[in-house]
């Protein structure tokens, strides 16, 4: 139905999260009908944030830099560590304005179905961090999904003999991410946090 490259680009499309056939398709029309520097622009944007793009050495969250923008500020309060699964929840909080401790990415949460077991997430260099600096509160902020719960108290286990470890307050469905969350939401669930066991 499509002259071989424009097939090879919808496929390629289509491999991005919640593209499906016809998105794809709407997309790549989209790609070939701009000009020639527009494409070329964002060919260029996507080599650069694949090679230039890494984790944080300290939180594991996205940056350009070995230290991200929110490990390297002074004027974060580094006594309290804010937990999440991965960087698109940092991004939500960080929307709320509410929220100037320190973050530490997990990377995914612990889900044995899909093969992922807690050896596999940033857990290890998160109780390193609780254990050998001046942290004094872990705050919870997974999704409150089975995997996510799951996630929770293996962690709040493992950090409980060194700080004091809260969860966020949720207003959100069982099942929900953070990252579709309102700013008001989000905010609110960190207020509302609570200590755990």
């Amino acid at each position: 139905m499509y002259t071989p490259p424009l097939a090879r680009l919808i496929e390629q499309l289509q491999k991005l999260p919640g593209v499906g056939p016809k998105t794809a398709q709407r997309l790549a029309l989209h790609i070939l009908k701009r000009p020639e520097d527009d494409v070329q622009a964002l060919a260029q944007a996507l080599i650069n944030a694949k090679k230039q793009v890494g984790f944080c050495r300290i939180c594991f969250h996205l940056s350009a830099e070995p230290v991200c923008s929110i490990c390297g500020d002074r004027n974060r309060d580094k006594a309290i560590i804010c937990v999440v699964a991965d960087s698109r929840d940092v991004i939500a909080l960080e929307k709320t304005r509410e929220y100037h401790g320190a973050y530490h990415v997990l990377g995914g949460v612990i889900s044995p179905m899909d093969g992922i077991g807690p050896d596999l997430l940033n857990i290890q260099p998160l109780i390193r961090r609780a254990s050998q600096t001046e942290i004094q509160e872990t705050i919870l902020a997974i999704s409150p999904s089975i995997e996510g719960e799951t996630t929770t108290l293996y962690i709040a286990q493992l950090l409980k003999p060194f700080v004091k470890v809260t969860q966020i307050a949720f207003g959100l469905p069982m099942g929900g991410d953070l990252e579709y969350a309102d700013e008001v939401t989000l905010a609110r669930a960190l207020e509302g946090r609570r200590e755990l066991l």
